[in-house]
């Protein structure tokens, strides 16, 4: 059973105006109309009224920003299955890059981290214009910053040239368009001055902003500088992850798997995660997106998976047989929690999961087993459509790998080798030599260890600015040709937002 890391506070609040839930659960306290300037006083109050802007996290677990992220990239393809995962064309549009402006998931990207950083304005609003402000004002304030930095690093990756928005009483008709470097700056600045002020790990806020989870952001911010500005921060970069390496709070979890599983809060590895519970803190789906209908009698769950998420043949492939990692995926004849084999009784073929996606679509019955499943977060017995897994955000062996990185463009490969030997070990696969450290290599090696972590996309514009080769861009099968130019390393800035505010500028390409 996992342990309680957070309170569940349920709050009717004149301030507020609605009801707020927070992080993990069990114990409840109800706080009735109390008065704003009598609140933000015990740690309590404190965790019930930043909870808000936690609770914006949940649907980038497996929503919106994780689907944008993931099925623009070789890592996962959506095909439609006879009448199934069509949606308009969407999720082909996606694998190809045929992006347009009136794609949904890219609006509901775009509201889902605009919500978390206004619930942050919000709260920094109410926190300092209390009379009485509570005497942990300056470390709450940053904690709340650096989570709102988290939900703008994301907005700027994604779409590029956004709205630039910290203050709460901000007149909507004067937000503009602010230029992507701009909002780099104002990240770094951000970061630099709030990130020290956080606490470190510790039992008491599992799930919270801390000082390493807010060094790996920086780090993540630095890795991609030359994207996002034009100009590599290689250095920086290595010396934000090296931080985190060299704080000896966190060690690579001897079983990577364990990471991920229905209980992981006890994970030596994770650095930053959004805590889930199937009853209280609903969100983590990504059981119900990728296993097929009869999974359901494979993992006892308490309802019919979707049939939609899966990986192609080629990144399969990418693991050897021996490699750990691989076992994240399911592939070959499905079996019943009791071990028999699994016949889907519509069709009577055998449930048999096979890793070939050859087509965008196919109306055919076994095109219902094309792909392999993801079971990284490994699916929860009586559960459904919500698992218990808490979403991994950040983690040590994500530092260990933008180190070696950050190293390898520096020709520090005497430094970056140990690292990537490390995680290479813990996968039961051969260690590297010097000569093995090529950016191919390590960009593949991030692919296996990272999967299904939400970090493809950017992964593969970072390596395709800082080599040219087109990890991003290039042709791959099925049916995606090489895009005609690099406009679409940013997404469309969507229709619903330039309806709702004339004042932003559609970017380029689109």
């Amino acid at each position: 059973m996992k342990r309680n890391r957070f309170l569940i506070f349920t709050m009717s609040m004149v301030a507020l105006g609605s009801m707020i839930v927070s992080c993990k659960k069990l114990e409840k306290n109800i706080y009735n109309d109390v008065p704003t300037e009598n609140f933000y006083q015990t740690p309590a109050q404190i965790a019930a009224g930043v909870a808000p802007a936690y609770a914006a996290l949940v649907p980038l677990q497996t929503e919106a920003v994780f689907q944008s992220n993931e099925a623009t990239t070789d890592e996962m393809i959506v095909p439609t299955r006879g009448g199934d995962w069509f949606d308009g064309g969407k999720w082909q549009a996606l694998w190809k890059h045929a992006f347009t402006p009136d794609i949904g998931t890219f609006n509901d990207g775009w509201n889902n981290l605009s919500t978390g950083i206004t619930k942050a304005n919000f709260i920094l609003n109410i926190l300092n214009n209390l009379p009485t402000k509570p005497s942990n004002i300056a470390s709450i304030n940053a904690e709340v910053k650096v989570l709102r930095d988290y939900y703008i690093f994301y907005l700027m990756d994604m779409y590029g040239n956004i709205p630039l928005v910290t203050d709460f009483n901000t007149d909507p008709s004067k937000v503009v368009t602010v230029q992507r470097k701009d909002v780099y700056a104002f990240l770094e600045t951000d970061l630099k001055a709030n990130v020290p002020l956080l606490s470190v790990k510790a039992a008491s806020n599992y799930g919270h902003m801390t000082r390493y989870a807010g060094y790996m952001l920086l780090a993540k911010l630095y890795l991609n500088a030359q994207v996002y500005t034009g100009t590599p921060q290689w250095a920086n970069a290595s010396i934000m992850a090296d931080s985190v390496i060299k704080s000896g709070l966190y060690s690579l979890q001897p079983n990577f798997l364990d990471n991920f599983a229905v209980s992981n809060d006890g994970s030596v590895e994770n650095i930053f995660v959004i805590p889930f519970d199937k009853t209280y803190i609903t969100g983590n789906q990504i059981e119900a997106y990728t296993l097929n209908y009869n999974s359901q009698f494979t993992f006892d769950l308490l309802g019919q998976p979707y049939n939609g998420f899966c990986s192609p043949r080629a990144f399969y492939l990418s693991f050897t047989n021996a490699d750990v990692r691989k076992k994240m995926f399911l592939v070959g004849q499905q079996f019943s929690s009791a071990g028999a084999p699994l016949t889907d009784k519509g069709t009577g073929l055998k449930v048999s999961f096979s890793p070939y996606v050859n087509e965008l679509s196919n109306p055919a019955d076994s095109f219902k087993f094309a792909g392999v499943r993801s079971v990284k977060y490994a699916p929860e017995p009586g559960s459904f459509p919500n698992s218990s897994n808490d979403g991994v955000r950040f983690r040590l062996a994500d530092a260990y790998l933008m180190k070696a990185e950050a190293d390898l463009h520096q020709g520090n490969t005497a430094t970056a080798l140990p690292l990537i030997n490390a995680i290479r070990q813990r996968a039961g696969v051969p260690i590297w030599t010097p000569a093995d450290l090529t950016y191919d290599n390590l960009l593949a090696e991030r692919g296996r260890e990272m999967a299904w972590e939400g970090w493809r996309r950017n992964d593969l514009i970072r390596f395709e600015v800082a080599t040219g080769t087109k990890y991003w861009s290039g042709a791959r099968l099925p049916g995606k040709t090489q895009d005609a130019d690099t406009h679409t390393y940013i997404f469309p800035i969507p229709n619903l937002q330039i309806i709702a505010n004339s004042k932003l500028t559609q970017n380029p390409g689109y």
